[in-house]
């Protein structure tokens, strides 16, 4: 099998394609940090595509989604197999790096797939993702303005999107007096063993650079060496690093507080009233999880058929009540529960989307092992 400068040798001298390159480098043992390290270095302009997609014909009978888990609404998939007489078989991931490195590793058979953002740079340098046909989307109109045109996809070519949320605090009202405002609180002795945050390198890493002011996408090597010296300080306190499966801590009151997505959250709400969700002070991440097809999808009508009906004001309504995460179908939001609102422009100036860090890649992986060793 060859090995990593081998593979990155004959990718910068075109002997391999980007494709062949991933799918060997993962056979190798690198990570998905590491091989975006070597496509940023190679080059990270977006793979052209070669003329307009072709014409797709009628919609087939069959469907395959890879979503994350509980990422849909019960009657979803059954409304949409019984409207347009198609069978729909979903695979489920728990993070984007389960799901990218199985399409990275050459999986073919997916017909929607939903990565957040950050992952798009890594999509497109692989050439994955295939140009959406537009005229097909004709529930498009429904989107709110502020979620198009996003820098990983500018002007919405390859992706539709799907749905929005931020990372914050999670607490339980009845077991913390005052309730948390600051990352800092994940100092505090006092809740030792009642604490967790996400097993997620970006969150917690993001987390203690926006604590001191400065991005959570910093490549400072003083703004990191300060997060890592604060995460293991915090490390201390702290009950595990675990992402799902915390909702049902929080439920039992076995976690006080928790570093938690928003949706998490809410779906935890419902379980149990006392827990409530906070952005800290100093700011943290928002995130939007889009739609997109695979080159590969033998199903590329129904996957467009099916993002259409998704867009859809009642189906983007239901979603968003059984997940608790926003809604970027503007038409859907009146039909929603929570009525989740658009972050404001206060909020915003807090808020920040994870990008790709490219070359420093491999820098923050280090780090995130550091912290989990040290």
């Amino acid at each position: 099998m060859p090995n990593a400068p081998c593979l990155a040798d004959a990718l910068a001298r075109g002997h391999l394609s980007r494709r062949t390159f991933v799918r060997q480098a993962l056979g190798a043992g690198l990570t998905l940090p590491a091989i975006a390290t070597i496509l940023a270095a190679c080059g990270r302009d977006r793979p052209a595509d070669t003329g307009a997609t072709a014409e797709l014909g009628p919609i087939e009978k069959e469907l395959r989604l890879y979503l994350w888990s509980d990422y849909l609404a019960d009657s979803t998939i059954p409304d949409f197999e019984r409207e347009f007489g198609v069978s729909v078989t979903l695979d489920t991931y728990e993070s984007n790096e389960e799901m990218a490195a199985k399409l990275l590793a050459g999986a073919t058979g997916y017909d929607v797939v939903l990565p957040s953002s950050y992952l798009f740079p890594v999509l497109f340098s692989a050439d994955l993702l295939l140009p959406l046909q537009r005229n097909l989307l004709t529930n498009w109109g429904n989107l709110a303005p502020m979620f198009l045109d996003p820098s990983w996809d500018p002007g919405n070519t390859h992706s539709v999107p799907f749905g929005w949320g931020t990372t914050g605090l999670a607490y339980r009202r009845d077991l913390v007096p005052t309730p948390p405002d600051s990352w800092a609180v994940l100092f505090d002795e006092k809740f030792r063993g009642k604490m967790t945050m996400l097993d997620d390198l970006r969150d917690v890493i993001g987390s203690f650079l926006k604590l001191r002011g400065h991005s959570l996408n910093s490549v400072d090597p003083a703004a990191l060496a300060e997060a890592k010296a604060d995460a293991i300080r915090a490390k201390a306190n702290l009950k595990a690093y675990v992402s799902a499966p915390v909702k049902a801590q929080l439920v039992a009151g076995d976690v006080w507080i928790a570093q938690l997505w928003s949706g998490d959250a809410a779906q935890a709400t419902t379980e149990q009233a006392e827990i409530a969700f906070t952005i800290p002070k100093e700011g943290s991440m928002i995130f939007a999880d889009a739609m997109v097809v695979p080159r590969s999808a033998p199903h590329k009508r129904a996957a467009h058929e099916f993002m259409n009906y998704i867009l859809r004001p009642e189906v983007g309504a239901a979603i968003a009540d059984t997940t608790g995460y926003g809604t970027p179908n503007q038409a859907a939001l009146p039909l929603t529960r929570a009525k989740t609102p658009y972050p404001t422009a206060e909020e915003l100036t807090r808020l920040e989307y994870q990008t790709d860090l490219a070359e420093n890649s491999a820098l923050w992986d280090r780090i995130w092992t550091e912290i989990k060793a040290g």
